[in-house]
């Protein structure tokens, strides 16, 4: 044994530990990159934006940037690539990204939300679907201008789901269509949903005029169990059959509805929203962080995505407010059109934005459960605009024919 240590030259020790060290291999992005998850830390913890998915998403950020921190954590393939037949070399964050590179995780969280969501204002108010589906304007915006600039079809597709501001939706199109675009869209998708109150109050003040604004809208009529259990599964009866690719979101989502509603299976309906949904969040957050590699993150097309995800989501607000503005009109002043910004997917807090504005101008104005009728039809919506922008452009994921054609016809 002694013998052995002295053959140990005391310099290679120490030159080995000293190439070893992370600021050794560190590159301007990483520090970059590091700089930018204490920034989404920050707006997590301290300013509270969106910080269930948020902070996992930073601090997976934050990790995978620490010069030298790549091979232990996705292991010794370039950036955690799936070599099945060799297990040993796998990291954490191979197994953790699993579930994101067979898209388990999105489907699985829409359970959850279905089991959360009272689809009762919008069996009320069947109406609500036309303020949802003016929502998803701000996708096919986006879309088009993504094509313009030079994206293909599938990755144009991926940027406009940003949109529907649902992350899990986005996940699920961007990793089927794009998935080289995965951490810039996520991170996009989630930023502007935890900066809704920034985004959404100034375009509903200039959309809607103070009188508008002060409408009070009639009491919503009760709603009968039997709707409840039946509208799960009506929905996914007519979508399936229409648009089979959307039913791993809309599907998960109208199961967890049911479980919520039927009143039988509540201990399933508690897992699913608390423990699986917990879990599955932190799995999902820092796999996603974790794909954001200062190599790759930083570049202009990041700068792009960035920018045609804040015009889809603005697009889709604008879309909310239009259709719930023309719907006032149709009924006489019935209608107030600031619950048609909470159209688009983000659940309940679009929904609480809408009561916050109504409330600034008419204290004793609640516009919550009007406003989340629209807010579950845009969850609803997202899922069916994800279907269709699958359905059509899933084939041209390596084409460029398609990216050509529709260039074309946009110009």
């Amino acid at each position: 044994m002694l013998s052995s240590l002295l053959e140990v030259n005391i310099g290679d020790i120490f030159v080995n530990l000293y190439n070893d060290m992370g600021f050794v291999n560190g590159t301007w992005q990483n520090y970059v990159m590091l700089l930018i998850s204490f920034i989404l830390m920050y707006l997590a913890i301290v300013k509270k934006f969106e910080p269930l998915l948020l902070l996992p998403i930073a601090f997976g950020m934050f990790l995978i940037n620490l010069p030298g921190a790549q091979d232990v954590l996705w292991g010794t393939y370039p950036e955690g690539s799936h070599a099945y037949e060799d297990v040993e070399n796998r990291g954490l964050l191979w197994y953790l990204y699993f579930g994101v590179d067979k898209v388990i995780y999105p489907p699985l969280i829409f359970l959850g939300i279905g089991c959360m969501t009272d689809f009762g204002p919008l069996i009320a108010n069947p109406k609500s679907m036309l303020i949802g589906a003016g929502a998803q304007l701000g996708i096919f915006i986006a879309f088009m201008l993504a094509v313009l600039l030079g994206f293909s079809v599938a990755e144009a597709a991926s940027i406009a789901i940003i949109g529907g501001a649902d992350g899990p939706t986005a996940i699920y199109v961007t990793n089927q269509l794009a998935a080289d675009f995965l951490p810039m869209i996520a991170i996009a998708a989630y930023s502007y949903m935890a900066l809704i109150p920034i985004i959404q109050k100034p375009i509903m003040r200039h959309l809607t005029t103070e009188k508008e604004r002060k409408i009070r809208m009639k009491q919503l009529r009760k709603v009968s169990k039997i709707e409840k259990i039946v509208f799960p599964l009506v929905v996914t009866l007519v979508v399936g059959i229409i648009l089979p690719s959307s039913l791993a979101l809309l599907g998960m989502l109208m199961l967890g509805n049911l479980f919520r509603e039927s009143g039988v299976v509540e201990r399933l309906s508690s897992q699913a929203q608390n423990g699986l949904m917990n879990t599955i969040t932190i799995f999902l957050g820092v796999s996603v962080g974790c794909k954001a590699q200062g190599e790759i993150f930083l570049s202009i097309q990041t700068l792009y995505i960035i920018g045609l995800g804040l015009l889809a989501f603005i697009g889709g607000t604008i879309g909310g407010l239009l259709v719930a503005k023309i719907m006032c009109k149709l009924s006489g002043g019935k209608i107030n059109p600031l619950i048609g910004s909470a159209g688009v997917s983000a659940v309940p807090m679009a929904a609480r934005i809408s009561e916050d504005v109504g409330r600034e101008y008419d204290p004793q104005n609640h516009l919550l459960m009007h406003a989340m009728g629209p807010n579950v039809a845009g969850v609803i919506g997202s899922a069916i605009a994800a279907g269709i922008l699958l359905a059509c452009f899933g084939g041209y994921v390596d084409g460029t024919a398609a990216t050509a054609a529709v260039s074309s016809i946009i110009a």
